[in-house]
């Protein structure tokens, strides 16, 4: 049975990023063959960096590891629900299945669909980060679901000197569309682990998160 209990807030500590794998690699996998770590949060919150963190570590224990950025899915800026679907039914459903996921890149330049990737059914873990991750219809595949968070002013600064300051309305349109759909998700409270995404603490970025509440999985007959 899918766990209801809500990470609890204790303040900014620094968290193993091997612990949490090894909380994840001592169950058995929810995704066919597959463990796989759902990474959400606002825009700019940090997403990318501690995927990039669990990447590095995961393949230093030898894990055949794959890593998808929902921004490969989304179709442009109105199009993260579609994302979300694409990855639900041909990537996540599929290695359920036994099969292969597969997806196309979406090419912010050509507004359009571009090259095919393929998600191997031999991965041993598979980390998707981005907003709409976590979404209620992959938690039964999951076995960590974190969520990354940190000002709004911090998040628009990143995104603005990533994007330029000309897609700034288009940033501010994003942020009033993922706080309501978070909302409605109840993406936080779900969370296993929540991530302080611009963290004063100190900490070791290569071995370490900052987390601001932890609340590991129980291990039961639901993950097999």
């Amino acid at each position: 049975m899918e766990s209801t209990e809500k990470a609890a807030d204790h303040g900014p500590n620094p968290l193993s990023i091997d612990a949490l794998l090894d909380n994840v690699q001592s169950a058995p996998p929810r995704l066919g063959r597959t463990r796989l770590i759902g990474i959400d949060g606002p825009a700019g919150s940090g997403k990318t960096t501690v995927a990039a963190r669990f990447e590095a570590r995961a393949t230093l224990r030898g894990l055949n590891t794959y890593v998808l950025h929902m921004d490969d899915l989304y179709d442009g800026w109105t199009g993260a629900e579609r994302g979300f679907g694409l990855l639900r039914d041909h990537v996540l459903q599929r290695l359920a299945d036994g099969r292969e996921g597969r997806y196309r890149r979406y090419n912010w330049h050509l507004g359009a669909y571009d090259e095919l990737h393929v998600v191997p059914n031999t991965v041993e873990l598979l980390i998707v980060e981005g907003v709409t991750a976590c979404d209620r219809d992959a938690a039964h595949w999951q076995s960590l679901r974190i969520w990354v968070e940190t000002t709004n002013e911090v998040r628009l600064d990143r995104g603005i000197e990533r994007d330029g300051e000309a897609l700034r309305d288009h940033w501010l349109d994003w942020m009033r569309w993922e706080r309501d759909h978070f909302a409605e998700q109840a993406t936080r409270s779900r969370a296993h682990v929540i991530v302080d995404g611009n963290p004063s603490t100190p900490f070791d970025p290569a071995t370490e998160l900052v987390a601001t509440s932890v609340a590991l999985p129980p291990h039961d007959s639901a993950a097999s």
